[in-house]
């Protein structure tokens, strides 16, 4: 029977050896590492440049990734942001010292609850409430005895002290209250993935970043997978959501005219080769690292998987890469980068959780020389045994 097998056997693997390297007939996954590396020295395949990862690379990757942030981006006092504009209706009530001058007469001539108090005695505080008026396309309103004053871009506070500064020598000891009764200038617009896109005007009190998001009725989509936009002026900054929830100085105070655009950021990457699944899988707007990337997929399998041949194909910022071949060019901006990890090395598993994934990245891990033999192998016994079966039926 031995010498039965080798007789057949011995031929057979002369033959299938015969047919070229047996890694180029066998079934497949993708290439082996040595398919990925063998064709030039200087780190090129077929215009791919490869890259060799190590910590340095991965946390200057890891850098590059960060968002920038709302409390630097978008910096500003403590101090509310609202503002009177034009369009704003203000309502303004002046009091006198007794004996009142400008104002008594108005006052007398008002109705009851036009002031705190009407009455024209005179040893008795009077005031008037002066009907409400929309600030002027130029930013002014109009007092009597004080002509136009500029209140565009004024707090109430300062719109007050400006109206008795307007007042000093004409009126006896003026005291002024400024209230708005609309705000149609100092507002901040909401859209996106938001429940109800909406306007929403700023008050004294200062409303912040997640104040309109929650004007805005919350989220269409899991916050996890939420980013968020602000605009101001000529400057644009993104972060994800989660991050300005757990860092309250993001929660920034917003200005009139600012935009919020709440974007979903569905994002994946695909895993292939020797792993525990291979799969497109979705991740947080916050990101992932490798190390992350490689547990989702339930890691690699241990009876296949060439763990010095574990690579990432990406689509990188051509800013990003030390490029090695001039005649590269970049589309979009982009250049087709694979970067390899060998977790061979134990120091690689601090790389990978250094190392960021980005949406759209491809994660392939190569099989192992051994179960490409053992593939072979089997294939041989599949020849052979028929072989034998039908020479021990002729004997």
């Amino acid at each position: 029977m031995k010498k039965n097998f080798l007789a057949v056997c011995f031929p057979a693997v002369l033959f299938l050896s015969g047919c070229g390297t047996y890694s180029d007939w066998l079934p497949a996954s993708g290439a082996s590492r040595e398919q990925v590396q063998e064709k030039h020295d200087s780190g090129r395949v077929d215009g791919i440049q490869v890259v060799d990862v190590n910590d340095a690379l991965a946390r200057r990757l890891a850098d590059s990734k960060k968002l920038g942030q709302f409390s630097s981006t978008f910096a500003s006092s403590t101090a509310s942001n609202y503002a009177i504009g034009p369009g704003d209706m203000i309502e303004v009530t002046i009091w006198e010292t007794p004996p009142a001058i400008l104002f008594s007469a108005m006052s007398s001539a008002s109705s009851p609850t036009a002031g705190s108090n009407t009455s024209s005695g005179s040893n008795t505080s009077s005031g008037v409430t002066l009907p409400t008026q929309m600030v002027a396309a130029d930013g002014t309103i109009v007092i009597p005895f004080a002509g136009r004053i500029a209140v565009s871009g004024c707090t109430t506070e300062q719109i007050e002290a400006s109206i008795v500064e307007h007042l000093q020598g004409k009126a006896n000891q003026p005291q002024v209250l400024v209230g708005v009764a609309k705000n149609n200038a100092s507002n901040v617009t909401i859209v996106g993935e938001v429940n109800t896109s909406t306007m929403m005007p700023l008050t004294p009190k200062g409303e912040r970043l997640l104040d309109a998001l929650a004007f805005a009725g919350g989220f269409k989509q899991a916050i996890s997978h939420m980013a968020v936009r602000l605009s101001r002026g000529n400057v644009t900054g993104t972060m994800t959501l989660d991050s300005i929830i757990r860092d309250p100085k993001q929660n920034v105070l917003l200005k009139p005219g600012d935009v919020v655009t709440a974007l979903y950021q569905p994002q994946t990457f695909s895993v292939l080769g020797a792993t525990g699944k291979n799969d497109e899988i979705p991740f947080e707007a916050q990101g992932i690292s490798l190390a992350q990337a490689l547990a989702r997929s339930g890691g690699l399998n241990d009876s296949r998987a060439d763990a010095r041949g574990v690579f990432v194909f990406r689509f990188e910022d051509a800013k990003l890469v030390d490029n090695k071949d001039p005649s590269l060019r970049s589309t979009n901006g982009t250049v087709p980068v694979v970067y390899e990890i060998n977790l061979r090395d134990p120091a690689s598993f601090f790389v990978t959780q250094n190392f960021p994934i980005q949406n759209h990245d491809v994660i392939y891990v190569t099989n192992s020389p051994g179960a490409e033999f053992r593939k072979f192998l089997s294939y041989v016994a599949m020849v052979a045994d028929p072989a034998i079966t039908f020479t021990n039926d002729l004997q």
